[in-house]
């Protein structure tokens, strides 16, 4: 029995990891159709990478398009019938498999990955940790949580103030703009 358990927790570390590329916004329509909001860079992909997971990896999901509506895409998820099912999973993540997603070029990176990572000033002074990467239509912003500062810093995610991302040393380098984190 001992070494049946051994396996089992060796297997749970073997699971793929996985990258969240949507949210469920709600239902749409009567039929179990979901609002689906998609991450992802070409926003239509959501649905060409395979089933879809929660967080949990306890559920996974096909995914058809369908129209465009506010918010991303009107969207079937198998398994959901009724409005009342649909609506039961506002707010759910949904993950994909990592090695289902396209490589990325040097310059670019998994919101995913950069949650999380430290960030240090070119001098080597800590500056915070990545909490989450926002987007508010022009660039990507970096959401710290720094010690000591109340309320989270914003840091534009562009090359100039974040020249580099180390994701193998968990470490990310910036040079923000004069008193901005003061």
């Amino acid at each position: 029995m001992g070494s049946m358990m051994v396996e089992q927790s060796g297997s749970k570390k073997a699971k793929p990891d996985r990258v969240c590329v949507g949210a469920v916004a709600g239902a749409y329509g009567v039929r179990g159709d979901v609002r689906l909001k998609s991450f992802c860079a070409e926003p239509e992909a959501i649905a060409s990478y395979g089933p879809l997971w929660s967080e949990d990896g306890t559920r996974s999901f096909d995914v058809t398009l369908g129209p465009s509506v506010a918010q991303g895409f009107a969207a079937r998820l198998s398994g959901i019938t009724t409005r009342e099912a649909a609506d039961a999973l506002r707010g759910l993540r949904l993950f994909v498999d990592r090695d289902r997603l396209p490589g990325l070029p040097d310059d670019e990176f998994y919101h995913a990955d950069l949650i999380g990572l430290q960030v240090f000033d070119t001098g080597g002074a800590p500056l915070g940790r990545v909490k989450a990467v926002l987007n508010h239509g022009a660039s990507d912003l970096l959401e710290l949580v720094t010690p000591g500062q109340k309320g989270a810093v914003l840091l534009p995610f562009t090359r100039a103030i974040v020249p580099t991302v180390d994701l193998a040393a968990g470490r990310i380098v910036a040079d923000p703009p004069e008193g901005l984190l003061e």
